[in-house]
C-alpha cells in the first residue's frame, strides 16, 4: 500500500482508486484524511523534485509587481549612515577647534537682558488695551441683546447701524495705533538698543505674536458684533460658539485665555479637555529643554565653524567654494531646524495645550511628504496657515480677488514678518528673508501641477524639489548671508573667534 501511494504521488496519477481502497467506501473526506500524511511522506522522501516555480511572480522592484515593497530597511540604512557621517564631523571639528561650548564666552550685555525683560513684560499690556476698546464697543450689542424680544426678531434699527459703522471706525482706528505700537517700539528697542541677536529673536517673535493676536481679536469680535446688530439676517455663529455668545465673550479670563492658549486665531470658545495631565507637561518640557540645549551646542560648536570659514569665501566671491560651503551647511542647518521644529511644535506647545487645556492639538501635519511647495506651506505652521487663511486670504477671496491675487499678498505679508523676524535682531533689514518667502509663490507654481497628479512618481518629484529647495537653496544660504552681514557690521557675539581663525 505505501509503495502504490508513493508512486502515485511522485508519477501524478489519479488516486481515486486509492482513495476506495484506503475508505473501504467511506467518504471523500475520509480519503484526504488518509492521504494526507503519505504524501507529507512523499515530500519529505523526495525533496529534490519540488516545485519551486509554480506561479507567474514579478520582482519586488518592477512596476509589474502588484505590490509595494516595504523601504524600512534602506530607511534604517540612511538613519544608520546619517548617523556615521556627522560623528565622523563632530570628531573632524574636536580635532580641529576642540570645545567650543563656553556659556561666559556670549556677549550678553546687562542692557539687552534688562531691556528685553521689559519687552517682554510691557508687549502684552497691548492685548489689554484691545480688550478696553472692545468693551466700548460692544455696548450698542449689549442693547440690542438686552432689547425684549418679539415673536419675530426685530431688525436693528437705522440709528443702531449708523452708531455702530461710527463706533467701527473709531475702534478701527484704535486698534491700528494699539498695534502698530506694540510691533514698532519692539523694532526700535531691539533694532537700536538690544545687541544679542538670540534675545532680540526672542523679543522680536514675541511681539509678532502678540500683534496677530491683536489683529484677529478685532476682526473677530468686529464681525461678532456686526452679525449681532443685524438680527434679520440668517445666523452665521459657528455652533460652538454657542455657550459664549457674543458679547459675553468681551471678558478679561476670555482674553487671558486667548493670550496664553497656542493659537493666533481668536474664538470665543474652544474645544477643551476634561483635565491636565501633568506627566504629559513633564514628559515636553524635559523634550524642549533637552533639544534646546542641542542646538545651542550644534550651533555653536559645528554651525559657526562653517559660518566663519565662510567669510572669506564670499568677500571674493568664490562662488565654487560658496557652493561647497553651502552643501556642507545643509545637513547641519537641516538638523538645527528639525530639532527646533520639534522643540517648538512638538514638545512647548503641546505642553502649553495640556496646562491651558486646548484641545486642538494639530500644530502640524504630515509636511515632510509634501509632494508640493504649496502643500508645505500649508501643513508645516498651522496656527501662522489659519490666521492667514481666515483673516487675509478668505476676506480677499470673498470681496472678488481671485485666489492667485489673494496668495500673493498672504506672501508678501509674510515675507514682511520673515524680514522683521530675521532682519530686526541681527540689525541687517538686507531683504534676503523677504526674497526667500517671495520666491515661493513660482516654486508653487512649478509644484502645483504634481499635487493634483496622483502618480507616484509625480510624489516623489514634488517632495524632491521641495527638499532641495528647503535643505540647500533655503535655509543654509540665508543663514549664510545674514551672518556675512553681521560679521562684516558687528564681528562676533562669542568672545572665542580667535580660536575659529
Amino acid at each position: 500500500m505505501p509503495p502504490m501511494t508513493e508512486a502515485a504521488v511522485s508519477s501524478g496519477c489519479d488516486t481515486s482508486v486509492l482513495k476506495e481502497r484506503a475508505g473501504g467506501g467511506a467518504t471523500q473526506e475520509n480519503a484526504k484524511a488518509v492521504l494526507r500524511p503519505q504524501v507529507t511522506a512523499a515530500k519529505e522522501k523526495y525533496r529534490h523534485i519540488s516545485a519551486y516555480h509554480s506561479q507567474i511572480q514579478h520582482s519586488c522592484l518592477s512596476r509589474d509587481s502588484g505590490v509595494t515593497p516595504s523601504f524600512i530597511g534602506f530607511r534604517n540604512l540612511m538613519v544608520i549612515v546619517l548617523v556615521v557621517m556627522n560623528l565622523r564631523l563632530m570628531v573632524e571639528n574636536f580635532l580641529k577647534y576642540g570645545v567650543l561650548i563656553c556659556v561666559k564666552c556670549h556677549d550678553y550685555r546687562k542692557q539687552d537682558v534688562f531691556l528685553g525683560s521689559i519687552l517682554f513684560a510691557l508687549v502684552p499690556c497691548h492685548l489689554f488695551v484691545a480688550y478696553t476698546l472692545e468693551l466700548v464697543a460692544a455696548q450698542p450689542a449689549k442693547g440690542v441683546v438686552g432689547r425684549e424680544k418679539k415673536d419675530t426678531l426685530m431688525e436693528g434699527t437705522v440709528k443702531e447701524q449708523r452708531a455702530f459703522q461710527l463706533t467701527w471706525r473709531f475702534v478701527a482706528l484704535a486698534h491700528a495705533v494699539n498695534a502698530t505700537l506694540c510691533l514698532a517700539v519692539t523694532n526700535v528697542v531691539v533694532y537700536y538698543y538690544i545687541h544679542h541677536p538670540g534675545i532680540g529673536t526672542i523679543c522680536e517673535l514675541h511681539a509678532i505674536i502678540v500683534w496677530l493676536k491683536i489683529c484677529s481679536y478685532a476682526f473677530t469680535n468686529r464681525d461678532l458684533r456686526h452679525a449681532t446688530l443685524n438680527t434679520s439676517s440668517p445666523s452665521q455663529f459657528p455652533e460652538i460658539y454657542a455657550s459664549c455668545p457674543y458679547p459675553q465673550n468681551i471678558t478679561l479670563g476670555n482674553l487671558t485665555y486667548f493670550w496664553l492658549a497656542p493659537t493666533l486665531v481668536y474664538q470665543p470658545v474652544y474645544p477643551r479637555t476634561s483635565h491636565i495631565r501633568w506627566s504629559f507637561v513633564a514628559k515636553r518640557v524635559v523634550e524642549f529643554i533637552v533639544l534646546s540645549v542641542f542646538i545651542w551646542i550644534t550651533s555653536a560648536q559645528y554651525a559657526t565653524p562653517v559660518l566663519r570659514n565662510s567669510l572669506d569665501k564670499i568677500a571674493v566671491l568664490d562662488l565654487t567654494s560658496i557652493l561647497e560651503r553651502i552643501m556642507k551647511l545643509s545637513t547641519i542647518s537641516l538638523i538645527i531646524w528639525l530639532a527646533g521644529f520639534f522643540a517648538f511644535f512638538q514638545s512647548l506647545l503641546n505642553a502649553l495645550a495640556e496646562v491651558m487645556r486646548f484641545g486642538d492639538r494639530e500644530f502640524y501635519s504630515e509636511w515632510w511628504n509634501s509632494w508640493s511647495v504649496g502643500m508645505y506651506w500649508r501643513s508645516w505652521n498651522k496656527p501662522v496657515y489659519l490666521f492667514m487663511k481666515r483673516h487675509i486670504f478668505s476676506p480677499l477671496v470673498g470681496r472678488g480677488w481671485s485666489p492667485f491675487a489673494a496668495s500673493f499678498m498672504v506672501f508678501t505679508f509674510s515675507a514682511i514678518l520673515h524680514e522683521l523676524l530675521v532682519g530686526i535682531p541681527t540689525h541687517n533689514l538686507i531683504g534676503v528673508a523677504f526674497a526667500g518667502m517671495m520666491f515661493q509663490l513660482p516654486l508653487i507654481m512649478v509644484t502645483s501641477p504634481l499635487e493634483k497628479m496622483d502618480d507616484p512618481t509625480g510624489r516623489v518629484v514634488g517632495n524632491s524639489i521641495f527638499w532641495v529647495s528647503f535643505c540647500l537653496v533655503g535655509q543654509p544660504l540665508g543663514a549664510l548671508l545674514y551672518f556675512f552681514a553681521w560679521q562684516a557690521k558687528y564681528g562676533s557675539v562669542s568672545k572665542m573667534s580667535a580660536h575659529l581663525s
